[in-house]
């Protein structure tokens, strides 16, 4: 078990360095401040109540990247970096705002078009057959996720309490 040990992880460092160097590369060239731009109609209708060109948007679509690629550990800082920007518009700093809950429930079932990279660590090149699962179960899931968050702000807006049950 150590050796497969051993071989996982520097599996995974190989993987995540090569990811995280690309999101690096990205973020100073100004891709993703294009890549907000293109995003952006569809997170204002998520987040309405982040303010617009907030730099939470950006964290979020670093974070929403990252997963959607599979970087599932990249995307944890990017992920604590927007819930501190979601926090600072939080005018109840004892409660999660809409926002916050919407946030965390998109982290939490993020749709991935590429597998995670531990799976790739895994199963090597045999991971290509759950391609087309992994994007429908989390698409589904994410779907799933975004009803649900809008039904409870709404909910939260006539008097009831969202995700802080």
């Amino acid at each position: 078990m150590a050796e497969f040990a051993v071989k996982l992880a520097i599996g995974l460092i190989g993987i995540m360095a090569l990811w995280l160097g690309l999101m690096q590369i990205a973020e100073k060239s100004g891709l993703i401040k294009h890549m907000v731009k293109v995003v952006q109609p569809l997170l204002y209708w998520l987040f309405p109540g982040i303010p617009k060109d907030h730099p939470a948007f950006g964290s979020i679509s670093m974070n929403m990247a990252a997963n959607v690629l599979g970087l599932g550990n990249a995307a944890t800082p990017l992920g604590i970096k927007a819930m501190q920007q979601l926090q600072t518009l939080n005018p109840d700093k004892s409660k999660a705002s809409d926002e916050m809950c919407m946030f965390l429930a998109l982290n939490t079932s993020s749709v991935q078009l590429l597998p995670p990279v531990t799976l790739i660590a895994l199963m090597g090149t045999q991971v290509s057959d759950l391609i087309v699962p992994i994007i429908l179960a989390t698409s589904c899931s994410t779907l799933t996720a975004v009803i649900v968050a809008k039904f409870y702000a709404r909910r939260n807006k006539k008097g009831a309490n969202t995700c802080n049950s």
